[in-house]
């Protein structure tokens, strides 16, 4: 039987997805000129929340998932990523060593059901720490040891909310984003207003200009109304198989956005790491599907 085949429109969907979900990294370090990280990570989920909640039901899953999921892409992912980037990463990299999310969901997914690491899996994990290890031995001003330590720490999270969504079981990943981000919001302001403080606070909201509200309205708008909701439709239509190898391409647009606008170099070891990191997502990701192909 002939592999089915994604029509161009659904794929060119597909890549506006990844390539809105890459270039964000640069609307971060937009938004991060003017607002303390962890206000910015509570205004995204305030506004992915309200209006969102009027338009959308509640999902029929129990609000103690939706209170995990949200506080752990929320506080843990987003709020972790924000602080890293606010100088101690720079945001190609963040785009890349974030992806180690598939790694984390792997090993903890594994550890759930009582599987073990099969040997493509262990070379796939290898490739992608020698990947991490070439960027920890690369560290300057831009990426510092911390700034990696925070986003592997919101890849854990991120791989930790990608269990409660599945151990939630639902088909429609928009309404539960919404309302995840009401448990996302309150701890991110309540933290803001701990560490951050409120002279920081007034000073950031005071500095803020047109571009710094429309870095946080793309934040809502782009990745979450939009994102979401055409990742979805894609994976509503086509085996996930055919569509979840598109989100690979998120650190090429990351890295490529990054060196594009921010004049990010891309020196050789960057570009070697985000190839053994690529290539451990790769293996990862599709040796077990050409197995199943080739069995069948």
């Amino acid at each position: 039987m002939d592999a089915p085949l994604l029509p161009f429109r659904h794929f060119l969907l597909g890549l506006a997805v990844v390539a809105v979900w890459g270039t964000n990294f640069v609307v971060i370090h937009e938004g991060l000129k003017h607002l303390p990280p962890l206000l910015f990570a509570a205004l995204r989920f305030l506004f992915a929340a309200l209006p969102g909640i009027l338009l959308f039901p509640r999902p029929r899953v129990p609000w103690s998932h939706l209170a995990a999921y949200g506080i752990l892409i929320g506080t843990g992912q987003f709020g972790l990523l924000f602080i890293a980037m606010n100088g101690f990463i720079s945001p190609g990299l963040a785009s890349l060593v974030i992806q180690s999310q598939v790694f984390f969901t792997i090993a903890l997914a594994m550890r759930l059901s009582g599987e073990t690491i099969r040997p493509f899996q262990w070379v796939a994990l290898g490739l992608g720490l020698a990947g991490l290890g070439v960027i920890l031995t690369h560290t300057d001003g831009t990426t510092t040891p911390l700034g990696l330590a925070l986003v592997l720490l919101a890849s854990l999270s991120w791989a930790g909310g990608n269990i409660v969504a599945r151990h939630s079981r639902v088909t429609n990943m928009l309404p539960y984003v919404i309302w995840g981000s009401v448990f996302s919001a309150p701890p991110l302001f309540a933290l803001s207003f701990a560490l951050e403080g409120w002279d920081a606070i007034r000073a950031g909201l005071a500095r803020a200009d047109a571009l710094t509200f429309a870095a946080v309205l793309w934040q809502t708008v782009g990745n979450t109304l939009f994102g979401y909701a055409a990742w979805g439709w894609l994976l509503s239509r086509h085996p996930a198989a055919l569509i979840t190898p598109m989100a690979l391409l998120v650190p090429l647009f990351g890295m490529g956005a990054s060196a594009l606008l921010l004049g990010e170099l891309l020196p050789p070891w960057k570009i070697g790491a985000a190839l053994l990191v690529m290539s451990g997502l790769v293996l990862g990701l599709l040796y077990p599907r050409w197995q199943r192909r080739r069995a069948a």
